[in-house]
């Protein structure tokens, strides 16, 4: 996802002289270096001073004992964390009360510009700090800010999970396709092609998502037959209970991961 904000950010005009990057594996410090043209370093004393904005992008289970050398080097500057479940009150504590924090959620179609991203502020955000982080993070996508910090939890469920779920439509659709005799790629190009589509028209129009399902389903037709038959099969209600599912297993996970332990 780092690799992601910095080519959205380079691809719209930001000079990647003024980036920084502290990674710990070499052959990433090379691979990010060659591939952006940005100073990557191995510390953050390294990195020093800290620009405007610092973006924390590491794996939530590692985010307390990353953030130690840190801690001592902030001053005014934003940070923003893209961790998974961290919430600002945790993370605020690890860095010894420090308040200029946003937390958000992206996905990953962000690889590709195409994401999606909930952005949570803290209480001491400023307005122009606000519009940094929305900068950051709409180099990779469209962005939605939530006004509770605990709607970060459904944020992750449906945006945050939900590629996998479109990836598991898209193999059942190519899964029938093979079946009904096309080879797997004719099968995958029809599947694919389909649900982008389909989601390109639902992004454009205005209409109602209802309205646009309706005009594809005609009295007594294929359309029919098959949407009579998921809603016998409950495929609706499964969906959203695997959802809300999701959103208490991110839940769960901010209160895991938050602990001292």
């Amino acid at each position: 996802m780092a690799a992601a904000l910095i080519g959205g950010l380079v691809g719209k005009g930001q000079a990647p002289g003024g980036i920084r990057v502290v990674e710990l594996q070499p052959e990433t410090r090379a691979r990010l270096a060659a591939q952006f043209g940005i100073v990557c370093v191995d510390a953050v004393a390294a990195a020093l001073p800290l620009g405007e904005v610092v973006v924390l992008a590491v794996k939530p289970q590692q985010m307390r004992a990353a953030v130690q050398a840190l801690k001592p080097q902030l001053a005014r500057e934003l940070v923003i964390s893209i961790a998974a479940g961290i919430r600002l009150a945790d993370l605020s504590r690890w860095l010894g009360g420090y308040p200029t924090l946003v937390r958000c959620m992206p996905n990953t179609p962000a690889l590709i510009g195409a994401g999606i991203s909930g952005l949570y502020a803290g209480a001491a955000i400023a307005a122009g700090q606000r519009a940094l982080a929305e900068i950051i993070l709409g180099a990779v996508g469209a962005t939605l800010w939530v006004s509770e910090e605990s709607q970060l939890d459904p944020v992750t469920a449906i945006s945050g999970s939900g590629p996998a779920y479109v990836f598991y439509f898209i193999e059942a659709l190519q899964q029938a396709a093979q079946e009904m005799g096309f080879s797997a790629e004719d099968a995958r190009k029809l599947a694919v092609e389909t649900f982008a589509g389909t989601a390109k028209l639902a992004a454009q129009s205005p209409e109602h998502l209802a309205l646009l399902r309706e005009r594809v389903t005609s009295r007594g037709g294929t359309t029919e037959r098959a949407l009579a038959s998921m809603e016998a099969d409950g495929v609706r209600s499964l969906i959203v209970r695997a959802l809300h599912a999701a959103n208490q297993r991110a839940h769960e996970l901010g209160e895991q991961l938050g602990t001292d332990e």
